[in-house]
């Protein structure tokens, strides 16, 4: 029986890819390894092919055109077999001896027939040329290797939140959600950790450094310049998540609060990538977004907008605008993105 499927997606890694791979494979044979060539016009699948002959039992590859890292995702999702699933980007790695403490874990989770929805790990930022590495943790939200609701959940902070990183989701749970990643698009792995919350009954934290989360390249997806080109797939995300619930339909009030918090997040990450392109027609693509917010969920809009996060995206003029990129320049300082 395979505990994990990883999958790895793949568009021109032939550079970095065998980090990711060569982690993953610390499992053996209790996970599969899926790596999906998005259509890579470099030797990424002939590195993939090289592993899949290496270890049959093992690696699996999925060869398609190029639909960009959601439809990847997408295309490792069903093909998995293992109980769990993971994304692991090429250019990131896991941790071995965190992987052996979630095998065993899911070991024993077998062993007593528990079966847990999502579980949740610590992840690094492995900024390249910084001698401090980031670890985001949950030891004050979650507590420790216990199988929980979301009642029982604590307070997130800031900075806090699940993220494609930290999060192991039960691949069968995946599949009955049906959830879909669109195709070509930047930012989706917002999506994947989103859509399946109302899904969730059971979490489970272990306070591993599981997941290392490279960056460093100029040409990643993380980097402000390229995020302020890609604003518009920025903007197109958050919408589609603002789309997806009706805040009260979701039952639980925890999980209601923190999934309006993880909005308020893409609100401000939007927002503050539309005033730091310092161009007009984005100032207004910005006013629009919250508009669209406010015609879409008025009471999660009244929440957001109202609150420290909306206040200081919001506040009035070219000197409000300056008070909003200086307090992301403050957060990204103490949390360590781009």
């Amino acid at each position: 029986m395979k505990y994990i499927s990883f999958a790895i997606p793949c568009y021109n890694s032939q550079d970095y890819m065998a980090r990711a791979v060569d982690s993953v494979l610390e499992g053996g044979e209790d996970v599969e390894v899926l790596i999906v060539n998005d259509g890579s016009k470099d030797d990424t699948l002939k590195i993939a092919r090289s592993y899949e002959e290496k270890y049959p039992t093992i690696v699996k590859v999925i060869d398609k055109e190029n639909g960009g890292h959601g439809d990847a995702v997408n295309a490792g999702l069903r093909s998995a077999s293992g109980k769990y699933f993971k994304v692991v980007d090429s250019d990131d790695w896991i941790d071995s001896e965190a992987l052996k403490k979630v095998l065993e874990t899911l070991h024993k989770f077998e062993e007593e027939d528990r079966k847990v929805d999502m579980i949740i790990s610590n992840y690094v930022y492995e900024k390249e040329g910084a001698e401090h590495k980031k670890v985001i943790h949950y030891r004050n939200a979650l507590p420790e290797e216990q199988i929980i609701g979301w009642n029982e959940a604590g307070h997130f902070h800031i900075g806090q939140y699940i993220l494609m990183h930290s999060v192991i989701y039960r691949t069968e749970l995946l599949k009955l959600c049906q959830l879909e990643l669109p195709k070509h698009t930047f930012y989706v792995d917002n999506i994947y950790v989103y859509y399946p919350l109302p899904h969730v009954s059971t979490l489970y934290y272990l306070d591993v450094n599981l997941y290392r989360y490279y960056i460093g390249r100029e040409d990643q997806s993380v980097n402000e310049k390229v995020m302020i080109e890609r604003v518009d797939q920025q903007i197109f995300v958050t919408k589609t998540m603002i789309d997806m619930y009706k805040m009260k339909m979701v039952p639980n009030k925890k999980l209601r609060s923190y999934m309006t918090n993880y909005l308020a997040i893409m609100m401000t990450v939007s927002s503050i990538l539309l005033i730091r392109s310092k161009k007009e027609e984005n100032l207004q693509k910005k006013k629009e977004l919250w508009e669209y917010l406010k015609k879409s969920e008025y009471k999660t809009y009244w929440k957001i907008r109202y609150g420290i996060l909306g206040q200081t995206m919001n506040l009035p003029g070219k000197s409000g605008r300056k008070i909003s990129v200086l307090g992301y320049k403050v957060a990204r300082r103490l949390f360590g993105f781009n």
